[in-house]
């Protein structure tokens, strides 16, 4: 028989995760830690991933907090050295960092595309590139990237995000062909719609409050998509990421992971 904690357990590995300062990142890096990984949160906002950190110790949990820009290859670098520098090892790397970007791709600017696929595409080849040097010599890891359900349904207005995201799903299944001789997995979530900051941005006021009608038209739309009925939250996505990190999930690699409540089921 085997120990279903130890199995699930984290207890003893380092991990790294982009985007933790909210939504899925600190979804992440809360239930990583709960697990028994000791964590480094790197964001932009770095009060945010410090607060986070902050949360995470106070529960007993090791972690601590970097500013980065993933569209900047020396942040990514140094998120992962600041890993093996603390605690000597990189275990799991979740490039969870992302950006939205709407409107028709008849209009799109190259400014808009270029900053887009700086962050998207570039942020993550980044972290898995670093994870990768940091994790070869050891023989063992697990890189899990964020695509999208925009990789399954197109949407009008989302297609620059939804290429992105396409892309992402391309570099996690390649990249796990390529680096599995090295004992690393390599696996991307497609989330469906998930109420964080991110998906909020459709439902502010000019003042930059959430509006409530809006957001409960939001929520009932998405969970009419959903067989289930559902809508997703940030814990949602982190529990397959948590799978996806720990030894649970040892025979799975090169492989696209939809907690999405069946939204984007053909109709």
């Amino acid at each position: 028989m085997h120990d279903l904690l130890e199995t699930f357990g984290l207890g003893g590995r380092t991990a790294v995760v982009t985007g933790a300062a909210s939504g899925i990142g600190r979804a992440a890096a809360e239930v990583l830690a709960a697990a028994g990984a000791r964590v480094v949160l790197g964001d932009l906002d770095l009060a945010g991933a410090e607060a986070v950190a902050e949360a995470i110790r106070k529960e007993g949990g090791e972690a601590r907090a970097l500013r980065v820009d993933v569209s900047q290859r020396k942040d990514v670098d140094a998120l992962v050295a600041r890993a093996q520098d603390t605690w000597g090892r990189l275990d799991v790397c979740c490039n969870v960092a992302g950006i939205p970007s709407d409107g028709p791709l008849e209009a799109l600017s190259e400014a808009e595309f270029d900053r887009v696929v700086a962050v998207n595409v570039k942020g993550t080849l980044f972290g898995c590139q670093a994870a990768v040097r940091a994790m070869a010599p050891r023989r063992s890891g697990s890189i899990i990237n964020v695509s999208s359900a925009a990789i399954d349904l197109a949407v009008p207005g989302y297609g620059l995000y939804a290429l992105t995201k396409s892309a992402v799903a391309q570099i996690t299944q390649t990249l796990a062909t390529e680096v599995g001789a090295h004992g690393i997995r390599v696996n991307a979530l497609a989330p469906g719609a998930t109420l964080t900051k991110f998906t909020e941005r459709h439902l502010r006021r000019p003042d930059g409050s959430v509006d409530p009608q809006r957001l409960e038209a939001f929520v009932g739309a998405m969970k009419a998509r959903s067989p289930l009925g559902v809508v997703g939250e940030p814990l949602d996505q982190a529990w397959l990421i948590l799978y996806l990190a720990s030894d649970a999930s040892r025979f799975c690699t090169g492989q696209i992971w939809r907690a999405n409540g069946g939204q984007a089921l053909p109709r």
